[in-house]
């Protein structure tokens, strides 16, 4: 760990730093042109007519279609402004704020690469990418620094380590290493492969593959960090991103973890790759300093920020049950690739007066992918059961309406048992952080069903 055994405050070569910012702005920018020309804004934010929201943020609400691709034009432009260094203070703050808010319109496209972009374009509005390599410098030849503080490269060196840790550390489940689920489902569905097909059909290679992604995510950090083996650790970060690519629908989350990764090389790795393009490390050392008033407040809000990114996914600990059948603590915690779950959840609508009960088509009111998300995901039931007291309300005029839900869930290849207490009116329960003794222990009875819409946190 030669260039990167430095005390925090030591500066380092901006180098790492501007590969961060142009691979980052880049890969942002065709992400969201990506997403228009595919139609997802039309599917994910004008179709619906209902949408889940995160708890404390009911208030974010879609823009219509004209708004929606104003946001992500905004976005894609933004970032395009990041990756150039173009006004990059505003474009870094522009960009977060537009793709957080997206983010936030619809818990049912919650992914966690997404939430990694949304912190890492936090931590960009305040470091200084766009100190050399950029158009700002071109314009403003002053603002050229060749060196920055250790700690300004550090601290994506430990966003992007905590993010593999937690992914290795949420393996270490006896479904995953046991079961080998739901490994054992997904890659036997890959058989027509041609040369690895058969492999896939090997009950053995859902063990070495679910055993070998727990060792990779809990070591490559420090495999990287390590000179001698970083080649080889690079080597096994794009086979093993690429090849999840390959075999599961993850969207852009193989390309940010393959880019992201570059920042643990050292500086003279970035200078002669950069230099390929025009880069120039300069002659003369001229060190970055933050402004006195804004490092005393930056420096304790990263720290909080770095305590919160440690204690926030173990959250789940101070819960009853299996995280995985409640999820109650699993979304922010970087647990990727763990669950296979099908569900069907049938909603009624009670009139207490009359005692008359009706089935609710759920189709009338959610899309497909909602209908999917929802019905395995308890916080999301119980913000549908809210949303349908009111349609109820209105369309028929009652005082009061009780709704409740028969659901079943399978989880990674179990039959399939019920979620929620089918007794509980629903509409008395509110969302927060306190536990849901609503949820059904995992251990009761199982039930089979056809027909079960299917859903996994590949996407």
């Amino acid at each position: 760990m030669q260039q990167y055994s430095h005390a925090s405050s030591e500066p380092l070569p901006i180098a790492p730093l501007v590969t961060f910012r142009i691979l980052f702005g880049g890969l942002m920018m065709v992400g969201a042109v990506r997403f228009m020309l595919s139609g997802w804004v039309e599917r994910l934010y004008v179709e619906p007519r209902f949408f889940f929201k995160f708890y404390g943020f009911e208030w974010v609400a879609p823009l219509g279609q004209a708004g929606m691709y104003a946001l992500y034009g905004l976005i894609a432009l933004s970032a395009a402004m990041v990756m150039l260094g173009l006004f990059y203070r505003l474009a870094a703050v522009v960009f977060f704020l537009a793709f957080t808010y997206s983010e936030l319109i619809d818990l049912t496209n919650y992914l966690n690469h997404y939430y990694l972009v949304c912190l890492l374009a936090l931590l960009m509005t305040f470091l200084p990418a766009h100190r050399r390599f950029s158009l700002d410098v071109w314009r403003r030849p002053a603002l050229a620094v060749t060196h920055v503080p250790a700690w300004v490269i550090h601290i994506l060196m430990l966003q992007v380590g905590l993010v593999y840790f937690f992914a290795g550390f949420a393996k270490l489940n006896p479904d995953w290493l046991l079961r080998a689920m739901p490994l054992a489902v997904w890659l036997p569905a890959k058989a027509h492969w041609p040369l690895l097909g058969p492999l896939f059909e090997q009950s053995w290679a859902a063990y070495a593959f679910s055993w070998g992604g727990a060792l990779y995510d809990l070591t490559i950090p420090f495999w990287l960090l390590w000179r001698p083996s970083r080649p080889f650790a690079y080597a096994a970060v794009l086979v093993f991103h690429l090849l999840t690519k390959l075999l599961f629908n993850i969207g852009l989350f193989p390309f940010i973890m393959i880019f992201n990764t570059l920042i643990f090389f050292p500086p003279a790795f970035h200078e002669r790759w950069l230099g390929r393009i025009g880069y120039r490390a300069g002659e003369e050392r001229v060190v970055y300093q933050f402004p006195k008033t804004g490092i005393r407040a930056l420096r304790p809000a990263l720290a909080l920020y770095f305590v919160f990114q440690l204690l926030f996914p173990l959250r789940y600990l101070l819960y009853p049950g299996n995280v995985l059948w409640t999820e109650q603590g699993y979304r922010f915690a970087w647990r990727v690739m763990l669950l296979e779950k099908a569900g069907q959840a049938t909603f009624f609508v009670h009139d207490p007066e009359t005692g008359h009960k009706a089935e609710v088509d759920n189709s009338q009111y959610l899309t497909s992918y909602q209908e999917k998300q929802m019905a395995i995901q308890p916080d999301m039931i119980l913000q549908y059961a809210h949303f349908l007291e009111g349609e109820y309300r209105r369309a028929y005029r009652l005082d009061s309406v009780k709704v409740t839900v028969d659901c079943f869930v399978a989880l990674n290849g179990r039959a399939s048992r019920r979620l929620i207490d089918p007794d509980a009116d629903l509409t008395q329960l509110i969302d927060g952080f306190r536990h849901k003794s609503w949820i059904l222990p995992y251990e009761g009875k199982g039930a089979g069903l056809s027909g079960l819409t299917t859903a996994n946190d590949t996407q």
